[in-house]
């Protein structure tokens, strides 16, 4: 199989050849720690978790570095309307990110390097620009010459003229021309500030990103990822100033852009006002739902924000978990088939799985195409029924291969945490099987006994820690139910 991703820069799918195989250096940009974060940064960084994921599914090992932009003029002025220091800004909302991250089931970062720790590393390739001529100093400004960088544009696919026009440039009588972007910035009374040799005063937005992601990963990355809306001038600018001090080795081979969320037909952004939090969404919907929500779009189309649309994802969630109870339901209560000879509804169900296994694996391959890989998916999980609902002795074969497909599923698109315990800790899951299993018999014995305030009571509890138990003419099967929240 090979893995092809749509690469910003050249505009066309690519296929997937890292510098140095299996190593995947992997850079995604971080947020600026000013304020909660919303839906839109979690688009992004659920996207990039899942690419990871898939990454090292595949056998690459994937050095990954999110950085944490925790100086710069939002901070600022966050912390002048509270009263308190940047410093504290940051903190704060630094701690509240790495919350958010963890509940979104998001993997963390091998590091998360922070601008304030890297003064120094900065100040010294500011130096070596202006050393190599790409770089001058104003009045202790220090700007990029974008003029002298003959390749500038050439990700956001414009020409310096076409930029001018629309471009979001600070204006500046100290320029020599308008899109020349700050590499350092003079201080102004009362901001954070360190000792340079142009003068006191703090980095630039744009060099953060180069220079922290050269210190871990190198001079060339292999994938550099964001949102849409740092392609111009973020992106951009990162490429001129790196492969400037570089001596134009390409700084990264694969630039990956997520599309923007939309409500009600504007970007989501906190500047609108029509932002929702991370944490809003969490006391609503659990994590999986907002993952599924998410990668029920392709990762570089724009999605529509609804509450109504987290719910039908959640719903939506709710029926793949129900085929994967059934057939752990099956697996554990069914008198099951163990023959080798496939035939009639045991043959159907192997063609299938088969072909809702390729189908998904090529929707990943092709710039990790989630929309069409939940879909294979759902294909699967409407087979299986079928299938249990009419096979009077299931296959434990094909339904073991069935579950360990969705487990698969799980660990790429990181859902279906309760039935990978027993994939991944299996003495723990045994533990629980043995324990509820234990527990279902006593309140077995309680209805032969006809005390059924104790074999209600039983059923309650153990409704309320999400397992539900369903009495046939034989036997109590037992489940355990994913409990979403709902809108």
């Amino acid at each position: 199989m090979t893995l092809k991703i749509y690469n910003t820069l050249s505009r066309t799918k690519e296929i997937f050849e890292p510098f140095d195989p299996p190593t995947v250096k992997m850079y995604v940009c971080g947020p600026t720690v000013y304020d909660l974060s919303h839906l839109g940064h979690a688009r992004t960084y659920i996207a990039f978790d899942i690419i990871r994921r898939y990454l090292e599914f595949l056998g690459y090992s994937v050095i990954y570095v999110v950085n944490i932009t925790d100086v710069e003029d939002k901070i600022i002025r966050r912390a002048r309307e509270r009263g308190v220091s940047p410093f504290e800004i940051a903190e704060e909302y630094t701690k509240e990110y790495f919350n958010d991250i963890e509940a979104l089931k998001i993997k963390k970062a091998d590091i998360n390097p922070r601008v304030t720790e890297h003064i120094e590393d900065i100040i010294e390739v500011v130096q070596g620009l202006i050393n190599k001529g790409y770089a001058y100093v104003a009045d202790g400004d220090v700007y990029f010459d974008v003029l002298k960088f003959s390749d500038y544009g050439k990700l956001s696919h414009q020409s310096l003229e076409e930029l001018k026009a629309g471009a979001r440039v600070d204006i500046s009588e100290k320029k020599k021309h308008p899109a020349d972007f700050a590499l350092w910035k003079k201080s102004k009374e009362g901001e954070p500030s360190w000792n340079s040799p142009w003068g006191p005063g703090r980095p630039g937005w744009h060099i953060e990103c180069s220079v922290m992601s050269m210190r871990y990963l190198g001079e060339q990355l292999d994938i550099h990822g964001g949102g849409q809306d740092l392609i111009f001038p973020h992106h951009e600018n990162e490429i001129a100033q790196s492969e400037a001090y570089t001596g134009k080795k390409p700084f990264a081979k694969y630039w990956m852009h997520t599309g923007l969320v939309m409500v009600r037909g504007e970007r989501m952004g906190k500047s609108l006002g029509n932002f929702v939090t991370i944490k809003e969404l969490l006391e609503k919907f659990d994590a999986e739902a907002i993952r599924f929500f998410v990668l029920s779009t392709h990762y570089r189309s724009p999605v529509d924000f609804t509450w109504e649309r987290v719910e039908q994802a959640s719903s939506s969630l709710e029926r793949l978990y129900n085929t994967i109870e059934n057939i752990e339901v099956a697996l554990r209560e069914s008198d099951i088939n163990y023959a080798y000879r496939l035939e009639g509804l045991d043959l159907e169900l192997y063609q299938n799985l088969i072909r809702s296994e390729k189908k998904f694996f090529d929707a990943m391959n092709d710039d990790f195409n989630t929309p069409v890989a939940v879909s294979a998916l759902f294909e699967m999980s409407s087979n299986v029924n079928n299938y249990l609902k009419n096979s009077n002795k299931p296959n434990a074969a094909l339904l073991s291969r069935a579950f360990n497909f969705f487990m698969d599923a799980g660990e790429i698109f990181g859902l279906f945490y309760r039935f990978r315990i027993k994939r991944e800790d299996k003495e723990e899951y045994n533990l629980l099987e043995k324990l509820v299993t234990l527990i279902v018999d006593i309140r077995n014995e309680a209805r032969k006994r006809k005390d059924w305030e104790t074999a209600d009571k039983i059923r309650e509890q153990l409704k309320e820690l999400g397992i539900f138990l369903e009495d046939t003419k034989d036997k109590t099967i037992w489940k355990i139910k994913r409990r979403p929240t709902s809108h």
